[in-house]
């Protein structure tokens, strides 16, 4: 199972239902039966990561911004 899956917060909860429901016939989920549905949840899933890492990156760098201007102000006064 995807450690994202245990995530309280679900995005692709309509790929996690497809595939459990796959999984149910153990025939299909041994042969390959799932892996359309696992591909599609893979997919959403590296969606939300992507989007959420650029959302991270654009914090990062307007927090560092604000550092650096801080530290500017701070040794203008020296």
């Amino acid at each position: 199972m995807h450690p994202q899956l245990s995530d309280k917060r679900i995005v692709c909860r309509e790929f996690i239902q497809a595939l459990d429901a796959c999984h149910v016939n153990n025939w299909a989920r041994l042969t390959g039966g799932c892996n359309e549905e696992k591909d599609s949840l893979n997919k959403c899933l590296r969606k939300e990561r992507v989007e959420r890492s650029t959302r991270n990156r654009t914090q990062a760098k307007e927090k560092r911004l604000k550092t650096e201007q801080v530290w500017k102000e701070l040794h203008q006064d020296d």
